[in-house]
């Protein structure tokens, strides 16, 4: 099946517990009540958490005679995700060439039909489903994800750092969970540092959590509170940044 997908963007972060698919869901949202067509894709075989945070938990997706997967479909968005196809309690232990194969499938056997994005929830860390997305297809870029924490931003740098090697475009930064408790400014600091856009920050809401466990994410239950207002300017940030570099191609080719 040939992807008929504008933008392929990966959202990754160096370590756990720095709201990364909190982000990837809230900013997919984003995208898609600013008039695009989006899908979201759980690449988190260890962890997948999209299932729960989309009020999909426990459905199945279906599939046809030749094994072309359905997603499923919340919010306006498509889903995929390991969740839907294993037990919520069974743990996945697989090598490289297992994660591989799974996500060549998610991506070459999964209707996605046309589709303006395609968020990528990448698992934390610089391991085997990163690269194996950078060998798979052509990804337009990657955002990265962290907490203002100095010991969050030293995690996220080795995930810039991966991005790098494997020639993935850096688009910028999101700072999760700005406000008194984890601190403010931190990833602002470190895009300057990467020399990458800074996206926007997200403030600090027990909301959100709230939101994710019960399968209604705060864009769509609180769609005016500051965290999905932070997470509708950070998509037209993104956006912004993707334009630019359309621009810049168009131009390169002109002259």
């Amino acid at each position: 099946m040939q992807l008929n997908i504008k933008n392929i963007i990966a959202v990754g972060s160096g370590k756990g517990g720095v709201g990364k698919s909190t982000a990837a869901t809230n900013l997919a949202l984003a995208l898609h009540q600013q008039g695009q067509k989006v899908g979201l894709l759980d690449a988190d075989i260890y962890g997948p958490s999209i299932p729960i945070m989309l009020g999909l938990r426990g459905q199945k997706p279906a599939s046809n005679e030749e094994g072309i997967i359905e997603p499923l479909e919340a919010h306006g968005l498509k889903a995929m995700s390991i969740g839907f196809i294993t037990e919520e309690d069974q743990a996945v232990i697989w090598r490289g060439p297992m994660i591989h194969k799974m996500l060549h499938e998610f991506l070459s056997r999964v209707n996605w039909g046309e589709l303006d994005t395609l968020i990528v929830d990448l698992p934390p860390g610089t391991g085997d489903a990163q690269l194996s997305l950078s060998q798979l297809i052509p990804l337009t870029g990657a955002v990265v994800v962290t907490t203002p924490q100095e010991v969050a931003i030293a995690d996220v740098r080795r995930a810039v750092q991966m991005f790098k090697k494997v020639n993935v475009p850096l688009l910028g930064v999101i700072e999760n969970m700005n406000g008194d408790t984890f601190g403010m400014g931190g990833g602002e600091k470190a895009a300057g540092e990467w020399q990458m856009p800074f996206l926007g920050a997200v403030p600090l809401d027990g909301v959100v959590c709230k939101q994710g466990d019960c399968g209604v994410p705060i864009l769509i239950s609180h769609p005016k509170s500051p965290v999905s207002l932070a997470f509708l300017k950070i998509s037209q940030n993104l956006q912004s940044v993707l334009q630019s570099k359309t621009d810049a191609q168009i131009s390169i080719q002109k002259s």
